[in-house]
């Protein structure tokens, strides 16, 4: 029986690596093993930072709100305004509201009396 050779495959999977690596800094682009670990440690990095993302992106809404919320000097702060949101039965999240308190200060403050009253 013949000798299986992987000197394809392992080709491949060296090249594949690489290719991935291309950018990092030093060794780490261009030595298989650097390349590897770094890449490994990226990924983890990405798959952890895609859920960090949605945080800080639902903070960064419910800042823009608390701030819209508080220049329209209605006494009101986030805490209040969505409290106030909900016992009136408007659904709207926090995104919508981050939107309009940015682009549609007019929608907001509508928004924001209701929530008051």
């Amino acid at each position: 029986m013949a000798k299986i050779k992987h000197s394809v495959a392992t080709h491949k999977r060296k090249k594949r690596v690489l290719k991935k690596s291309k950018g990092y800094w030093g060794d780490r682009s261009k030595q298989f093993q650097q390349a590897r670990r770094t890449q490994m440690r990226a990924m983890v990095y990405a798959y952890r930072d895609r859920r960090v993302k949605k945080r800080e992106i639902r903070a960064l809404w419910i800042v823009r709100i608390n701030a819209a919320c508080r220049e329209l000097g209605l006494g009101l702060t986030y805490s209040k305004l969505i409290n106030g949101l909900k016992k009136a039965k408007i659904e709207l999240d926090r995104k919508v509201l981050a939107e309009l308190a940015v682009n549609d200060t007019k929608a907001f403050k509508k928004l924001a009396e209701i929530a008051k009253g």
